[in-house]
């Protein structure tokens, strides 16, 4: 199928990009890997598209203030191959190969997939269980969301709609952070049947600051408090007991929900090993 006819601005700077989005039915074109789709299918049909794509400011990856910011126009093969993801937010660098296909990680960006807030996506759930903070300009001027408060529906986040996402900011990991990440997939690059990324900070013989997003397995990425609290007693059989207390997945056509279930334990003790290996 083709798209449905729409209109089209280039906006030179965040300024004029909100000042475009005033417009009735304004949608941002950033990598267009999933907005590209949905359009050429008309699950999509915007009066206006605007493109971001030469606005600078939004590019870049840098440490500030002990955090990494990671600007939204940023492509996702860019943060693969960058050696201060890796070594600042080695989480990030760990999704990034799952993300899709090269040719997807070569235009899609990051402010992009977060904005889009696909349930089934790796770096909402990333930023989930790192405690990011999303920045945001919009009409009344900038504002940051933590991560916990900016998915909330299905396709829903904080983000109004004249709001631009600008960034993405973690803090910045040490030698006392632990992470770990798997998912499962029908083929590697396509969406996660269910997945869990996780941190934790090591103390002693157990663990503090647990944090497990889910996703693939309801309607936004998951925390699983429950089993966080069971694991940072170090009892990783008790946690995925928990599980029940914190995930419900439903049936979809990849599998059913008790199949996601499953699996979530699963990934839960594969995980828990990856954070029990110390930082090089």
């Amino acid at each position: 199928m083709k798209p449905a006819p729409f209109a089209y601005a280039r906006a030179r700077s965040l300024a004029q990009a909100v000042d475009l989005l005033a417009q009735d039915d304004a949608r941002v074109l950033a990598g267009g890997q999933s907005l590209i789709a949905t359009l050429n299918m008309r699950l999509s049909h915007p009066a206006l598209l605007v493109d971001i794509n030469e606005i600078d400011a939004l590019g870049g990856i840098s440490l500030r203030n002990g955090e990494l910011m990671i600007g939204a126009l940023t492509r996702h093969v860019e943060a693969e191959r960058s050696a201060e993801v890796a070594r600042h937010a080695p989480l990030i660098a760990l999704a990034m190969p799952h993300i899709g296909h090269p040719a997807i990680r070569n235009r899609g960006t990051i402010g992009g997939s977060v904005a889009f807030a696909d349930p089934a996506a790796e770096l909402p759930a990333c930023l989930l269980a790192l405690g990011a903070q999303i920045d945001i300009t919009g009409p009344t001027g900038s504002r940051t969301v933590v991560a916990d408060e900016f998915f909330k529906d299905l396709f829903e986040t904080a983000l109004g709609a004249r709001d631009v996402l600008t960034a993405i900011r973690v803090p910045a990991a040490t030698t006392a952070n632990r992470v770990g990440f798997a998912e499962f997939a029908r083929r590697h690059g396509d969406y996660a049947i269910a997945g869990l990324a996780a941190t934790a900070r090591a103390d002693g013989k157990h663990f503090a600051d647990v944090r497990l997003a889910y996703f693939g397995v309801g309607s936004t990425p998951v925390r699983a408090r429950h089993a966080e609290a069971a694991l940072a007693n170090g009892d990783v059989d008790a946690a995925v007991v928990a599980l029940v207390q914190d995930l419900d997945p439903p049936d979809d056509v990849q599998a059913t929900g008790a199949v996601k279930g499953h699996l979530a334990g699963v990934l839960l003790r594969r995980v828990a090993r990856q954070l029990m290996e110390p930082r090089p």
